[in-house]
């Protein structure tokens, strides 16, 4: 899966939390959104000015216009390497964050598993 395929397929897929990801979609979608954050954080500079507040708005509107994609693509991504979609509370503790990324770098599951068809099954 390509760039340009990932960002749109999760964007158009930003409820869906069944089936699989492969490491390509999640890690496009992950740079993607780092990419966005970082433009924003520039515009915002740029239009308002230092923020000793914390609240940068085209940031906000851009993280939150991501944050369900996100979280589908994360969860689909756990159901490729056959773990269930919870684990992705993980996150909320310190040392979750570590177990999601080695768990997002892991190969996934060849074939299919209890989550669906394997999402590289006839691409080499």
């Amino acid at each position: 899966m390509g760039f340009k395929e990932a960002i749109s397929y999760c964007f158009r897929n930003y409820l869906g939390f069944n089936g699989r990801a492969a490491r390509s979609e999640y890690w496009y979608w992950t740079l993607f959104v780092t990419l966005l954050v970082i433009v924003t954080l520039l515009i915002d500079l740029t239009v308002f000015g230092f923020n000793t507040t914390g609240v940068n708005p085209m940031t906000s509107i851009a993280v939150l216009a991501t944050l369900l994609p996100s979280i589908a693509v994360s969860i689909r991504r756990l159901h490729d390497i056959d773990r269930t979609g919870w684990w992705v509370l993980l996150g909320l503790s310190g040392i979750g964050e570590i177990v999601l990324l080695v768990c997002a770098c892991m190969r996934g599951t060849v074939g299919a598993n209890r989550f669906g068809p394997d999402p590289l099954e006839g691409k080499v």
